[in-house]
């Protein structure tokens, strides 16, 4: 049994669910952190000292925390060679993507777009900081376009570990009140993701709760 602690809304929760679900892994997931809170107590923080969400226990494993690294856990652990690629060299050329969704992607979508928008009500946003960043991010939604036209997915003609990291955010980047680039073949991509059930599930989860009221 697989036990994960964090909350349906965090996107970095929904990577691990995702996951879990595509490996069909039993599991149980325990709402903690935002709303729910628990995740500022002293026993929470054994658990990740860091007091952040997800954290995840395989069994009586240890306590693991940092969404990317427990996606390659569960797809070292469980995955075949499909799914977690048995050649260092294939696993590098995917994995790069897979950091590069957290050090480029991410860094413009969520703090500069996603919260700016979600997080602010409308008479208060700074259009002209929300217009800028939707200029950053294009190129950037351009180059993931490139990528995606060599394949149906990044790890080929089926998903593997990194497109649960780079398709997570997506369900975001799609449904955001924003400028897009003209990206067909990411659009493709999303489409592909969004009827998979294990994503619809637990990628495509309502993020309304948190818009500011």
């Amino acid at each position: 049994m697989i036990t994960v602690w964090g909350r349906a809304t965090s996107g970095n929760v929904q990577m691990v669910m995702w996951a879990i679900a595509e490996l069909k892994l039993e599991h149980k997931r325990l709402d903690v952190g935002g709303a729910f809170g628990g995740n500022d107590t002293a026993e929470f923080k054994a658990m990740n000292p860091n007091g952040l969400v997800p954290v995840v226990r395989d069994g009586d494993g240890p306590f693991l925390w940092e969404s990317a690294a427990i996606v390659r856990y569960l797809a070292a652990s469980y995955g075949d060679a499909q799914f977690w690629p048995t050649s260092p060299v294939a696993r590098a050329q995917v994995d790069m993507w897979a950091e590069w969704i957290k050090t480029s992607f991410a860094p413009v979508l969520l703090p500069n777009l996603f919260w700016p928008i979600i997080g602010v009500t409308p008479d208060k946003r700074d259009h002209a900081a929300i217009a800028a960043a939707a200029a950053r991010m294009k190129p950037l939604a351009l180059m993931l376009d490139q990528r995606l036209s060599e394949g149906d997915y990044i790890g080929g003609k089926d998903i593997c570990f990194a497109d649960i990291i780079v398709g997570t955010l997506l369900y975001r980047y799609f449904t955001l009140e924003f400028d897009r680039a003209e990206t067909p073949h990411l659009r493709a991509y999303y489409d592909r993701l969004s009827a998979r059930p294990a994503y619809a599930e637990h990628a495509m989860v309502s993020y309304e709760s948190l818009r500011a009221k």
